[in-house]
């Protein structure tokens, strides 16, 4: 039987695609016509996962004019249908993937981009095993100028930042109760929730997965659930790097070790320090972040996040348990030895993210690099490497990069650079309100 047919409540359908920004690209169909959808896919233009920010072509993009503005074929993903229990009438989503029409996957399709690596890693008899850490704020942006919603519960603003604060969790049970149960209903693993440094900011980790694909689309849902169920609620949540110029940014910090064919975590030694293979690991993702930063980093209001003393790494740098570091090496049992990358924004599109992050891993493996030594203190004070400052240079580094050669393929690439150049010029004429409201909602 058929998830549909198990299903009957279902009213309607909604198919759709991650664009290179992590937005839904897609359609809504009638429930009697999704079967087809399941088993023959759908049409879009290749373009539509190369728009801009605001959903507008790219200037100059071949995909466009140049080629005819050709279809692909986007078939399911293996996630199949979940519902979004965000909306009003009972709705499904089925998650899809593009191909070109002689049935090659898209090469500017983000999803296949991350399943080029995974497959890589798989030639290399190494299984990665990947977990994000989810944050955002809860925001009232029906006014002039965003603030904390009130609270459901006592029906007061928190004025104040409050760390792991069980009464802000409190204040907020009855989404957060709403929000557990609908990752239950979406299969996707949510563990621990915690509030953060910020007015109205929260955490939530997702588990680690032995399936990129299936974190990366985890990490995508999840942010889809969040913003749709915010609404639902009567606020709305945002992912934006940067939404309080005088509070914490969101990030999206990754965990991720190898497994071996055996199973075995290829970063584990039995003691503090870890494997060969882990530093070798560090090295290709510390030599990759200059040109990987437009991946972690990816809009204009990104970079007002990478700041010093703002909790957000600046520096190129890794240590052991030590959280102003670029790339953490956490503590706990040798067994669960890992590496934690902390560069990314909660603006990012997980799937690029994840991609990013392993292959410059696995650069770093088969080229048996070592990175340098791992820090002490305070990384803001020290005298390091820094990663690019503003969104310019880093499109131009991503451009150029040669570890992101052996990551991504040209196409990509290619329209990665044409995407972010167009939405570069015209950030440059938006008021800060405007970047605001740009953001709050769509990243």
């Amino acid at each position: 039987m058929s998830w549909l047919e198990e299903n009957p409540h279902i009213r309607t359908i909604r198919v759709a695609a991650a664009d290179l920004n992590g937005i839904a690209r897609g359609k809504r169909v009638p429930t009697r016509f999704a079967q087809k959808v399941e088993t023959d896919g759908t049409r879009f233009p290749l373009s539509v996962l190369n728009l801009d920010i605001w959903g507008e072509d790219i200037d100059d993009s071949p995909l466009v004019f140049e080629s005819g503005d050709p279809d692909g074929v986007l078939r399911p993903t293996e996630r199949g249908f979940v519902p979004m229990p965000w909306l009003g009438s009972p709705t499904a989503l089925l998650p899809l993937w593009m191909y070109r029409e002689s049935g090659v996957p898209f090469d500017g399709d983000p999803r296949h981009a991350l399943a080029r690596v995974q497959a890589r890693a798989k030639d290399k008899g190494l299984t990665p095993v990947v977990a994000t850490e989810m944050e955002f704020y809860l925001v009232d942006d029906s006014g002039k100028d965003i603030r904390v919603p009130p609270s459901p519960r006592s029906g007061k603003r928190r004025p104040g930042a409050e760390v792991l604060s069980l009464r802000a969790l409190d204040a907020w049970d009855i989404f957060f109760t709403d929000l557990y149960d609908a990752c239950e209903a979406m299969d996707i693993p949510a563990d621990t929730a915690i509030s953060e440094a910020g007015l109205g900011q929260f955490e939530l980790n997702l588990v680690h997965q032995p399936d990129a694909l299936k974190a990366a689309d985890d990490a995508w849902l999840f942010k889809l659930l969040v913003k749709g169920l915010a609404r639902k609620h009567g606020f709305a949540a945002s992912f934006m790097a940067k939404p309080y110029p005088d509070y914490a940014g969101n990030g999206m910090h990754m965990h991720f070790s190898m497994l071996d064919k055996d199973g075995r975590n290829i970063f584990d030694d039995g003691g503090a320090r870890g494997t060969d293979k882990l530093r070798h690991a560090i090295a290709g993702c510390l030599e990759a972040v200059p040109g990987s930063s437009i991946l972690f980093a990816p809009h204009g209001n990104s970079y007002d996040r990478l700041v010093p003393d703002a909790h957000a790494p600046t520096g190129l740098c890794w240590a052991y348990e030590n959280r102003t570091s670029a790339i953490r090496v956490p503590g706990g049992a040798p067994v669960a030895r890992r590496i934690e990358h902390r560069v990314a924004g909660g603006d990012v599109n997980p799937y690029l993210m994840v991609a990013g992050i392993l292959g410059a891993a696995l650069n770093g493996l088969e080229d048996g690099a070592e990175p340098p030594d791992p820090i002490t203190g305070n990384a803001y004070d020290l005298d390091l490497p820094q990663m690019p400052s503003d969104w310019g240079s880093a499109i131009d580094a991503f451009e150029a990069s040669p570890e992101i050669a052996r990551i991504f393929p040209e196409e990509l690439i290619r329209n990665l650079v044409l995407t972010k150049r167009q939405e570069l010029h015209y950030y440059r004429e938006l008021s800060d309100t405007e970047k605001v409201d740009l953001y709050l909602d769509t990243v």
